[in-house]
């Protein structure tokens, strides 16, 4: 039996062994040459820190070049192409850059942080073009000849991507139709200028117009996407508190259902003045009388106290009665025990 678990014991440790250069080639937790690496999940090469050879690059496809050469995972190295590269800020000093010529390749949606973020300042606004409406907190903008994924800043609304929320499908056709409707201004704010999801946060107006505070209004903002202090947001709070006044939106189902309320305020002013008037009836009656009848009260008065006196008699009666009853037995029971 010992000797048995001892084989079973060696052949986990040479399948652990034999397991681990493959972990490595998908990612050994160390950087190659150029000062990246390739991420074990999609193939991505993620270059944290450039070396001389990675800066010898004079633009991306170079880079590539010189990664397939120098880093030894060869299968995610045969599938890397431009889009499955992570610059980390990264940008080339060479003669050629990366910024698409024009009639070449359109714009790259940037969803790492950007090689522009030297470009874009928090606290300034930025002339838009919208390329693509996500939902109702999200939109892709063209924001000088570069694609942003952006994230409205303080809102949250229902979910119609990932997956279906009550007036999630009504929140996204709001946002679309409403960055239809004029020049689209983004303006950045805040701490950060990126979140953790690397998509710009910003501000979008419409023209004059703030689209955070007009979608709050419609009742299409279920929560405050809310990780710093924001410019606007006490425009937005208004904003919310204004739908739950006016139950828009989402806010519809709270309000109470009053349909019955001026019946029932009828009949009871009605059942009230029945009172009141009844009870002034009784206050003027007794008085009335009350002088034409006071020696026959006065009458009904002795005979009924002497009625009442002959009633306690007769029910005094029995009770003295059982009492003695009560005293004999106690004699009789003590004497006879005696």
């Amino acid at each position: 039996m010992l000797k048995r678990s001892i084989h079973l014991f060696l052949v986990i440790i040479i399948l652990t062994l034999s397991y681990l250069p493959t972990l490595a080639l998908a990612h050994n937790g160390g950087r190659d040459e150029l000062g990246g690496h390739f991420r074990r999940a999609d193939c991505v090469y993620i270059l944290h820190e450039p070396t001389p050879i990675a800066k010898s690059a004079a633009n991306l496809t170079e880079l590539i070049g010189l990664i397939k050469k120098n880093n030894s995972n060869s299968s995610c190295a045969e599938k890397l192409s431009p889009s499955t590269v992570e610059l980390e800020g990264y940008t080339f000093t060479g003669s050629q850059s990366t910024s698409p010529q024009t009639g070449s390749t359109p714009p790259q949606v940037k969803e790492t942080v950007p090689d522009t973020e030297t470009q874009l300042q928090i606290g300034q606004k930025y002339t838009a073009t919208l390329e693509k409406c996500t939902d109702g907190d999200t939109a892709n903008f063209n924001i000088n000849g570069t694609i942003y994924k952006t994230r409205f800043l303080y809102i949250d609304t229902p979910e119609s991507t990932n997956q279906i929320e009550p007036f999630g499908k009504e929140a996204s056709d709001y946002t679309c139709s409403f960055l239809k409707q004029g020049e689209i201004t983004i303006e950045t704010d805040g701490k950060d200028l990126f979140d953790k999801y690397e998509r710009l946060l910003a501000w979008v107006w419409v023209d004059a117009k703030l689209h955070q505070e007009e979608i709050t209004k419609a009742g299409l903002v279920e929560d405050f996407y809310d990780y710093g202090t924001y410019k606007y947001e006490d425009r937005i709070i208004s904003a919310m508190e204004n739908a739950k006044t006016n139950y828009t939106g989402m806010f519809a189902s709270l309000k109470p259902d009053d349909s019955t309320k001026p019946t029932d305020n009828r009949s009871t002013s009605e059942s009230t003045d029945k009172d009141d008037s009844s009870t002034e009836s009784e206050k003027v009656a007794p008085n009335s009388k009350e002088n034409q009848s006071e020696p026959a009260t006065k009458e009904k008065e002795a005979i009924e106290n002497e009625v009442e006196s002959s009633i306690d008699e007769e029910k005094n009666g029995p009770i003295y009665t059982a009492i003695i009853i009560i005293i004999l037995i106690l004699f009789f029971v003590f004497y006879k025990a005696k």
